[in-house]
């Protein structure tokens, strides 16, 4: 909702935690590997592989560059919990999205997430071992309530909080019908970001305000108000100039600009939102409610 980008220079973010994760199922085998399968949401296998005891390596995979990933990822849980995977006992896991994978909505930090649930560590921990991103994503994968997150040098830290804006049938989740990847927008981020110290502190501002807003109005000035600010220090073109100049309403970037969900406010409530939105070629309307828990 607010703080991205700057959440990896300790800026204050407030996180949505979403109704739709991942599940992931864990069973004894006799087989002397990790049997890995990974299934979309309609069941359909997207991702499988037998995956080494010994090393973590992956015998047989249909995906070089995430057995690889998972591959870091189990060694990473190895090492905070040296009892994780300790008997040699060989195990078949299925993981199921509750999202289209295109989605963009933490299959990997919900992964980390339920992973470090498996081998009893902390989620954040394990995120922090094996990735360079602020974390924000894996707290929010395993919260209730939307919180406020922020990550510096001396602490890590999330409060839940009561956000239940009085107009969220007001607000909508747009599917920009690509993705990008984190890595990818943190590498942008970090090489256009300027003036860190004032960027910050003005997203904290922002935060806190969206925070304890109760009127559309306001909520608006606050979300147009963050699109100005990382445009101005990054260079970022904001989404509604660059895809929606005709929109009469206020477009909010969400995540990495460019890809992934937008926050759209249509006053008009959903058939408002998908008039215009179908009229650009994107379908995929979510309404708040129903994807916020």
């Amino acid at each position: 909702m607010s703080g991205e980008y700057a959440v990896l220079d300790g800026a204050r973010c407030l996180a949505l935690p979403t109704k739709f994760g991942q599940v992931m199922n864990v069973k004894a085998t006799r087989s002397t590997d990790l049997e890995w399968t990974s299934l979309d949401k309609d069941g359909k296998e997207w991702f499988s592989s037998s995956i080494s005891l010994y090393d973590f390596s992956a015998t047989e995979t249909t995906d070089e560059e995430l057995s690889k990933k998972l591959k870091n990822i189990l060694k990473g849980a190895v090492r905070l919990n040296c009892e994780f995977l300790d008997k040699w006992n060989a195990f078949k896991i299925e993981t199921k999205l509750e999202f289209p994978r295109d989605w963009g909505l933490g299959s990997s930090s919900t992964l980390i997430h339920l992973i470090a649930q498996w081998a009893d560590i902390e989620p954040l921990e394990l995120y922090f071992k094996v990735e360079n991103g602020s974390g924000y994503d894996v707290a929010a994968a395993g919260a209730k309530t939307p919180i406020i997150y922020w990550s510096t040098d001396d602490e890590i830290s999330y409060t839940p909080i009561t956000f239940k804006p009085g107009f969220k049938d007001k607000l909508f989740f747009v599917h920009l019908n690509k993705k990008v990847k984190s890595e990818d927008a943190i590498k942008k981020y970090l090489t256009a970001v300027k003036d860190k110290k004032t960027f910050v502190q003005k997203v904290d501002d922002i935060t806190d305000a969206i925070a304890e807003v109760s009127q559309l109005d306001q909520f608006t000035a606050l979300l147009e108000e963050h699109e100005n600010l990382v445009a101005h220090h990054t260079g970022f073109i904001p989404v509604k100039k660059d895809l929606f100049s005709d929109y009469k309403h206020t477009i909010k970037s969400l995540g990495a600009w460019g890809g992934d969900f937008i926050l759209a406010i249509a006053p008009g409530g959903l058939e408002e939102a998908k008039a215009y939105f179908n009229s650009k070629g994107y379908t995929t309307i979510v309404p708040y409610q129903d994807m916020v828990l």
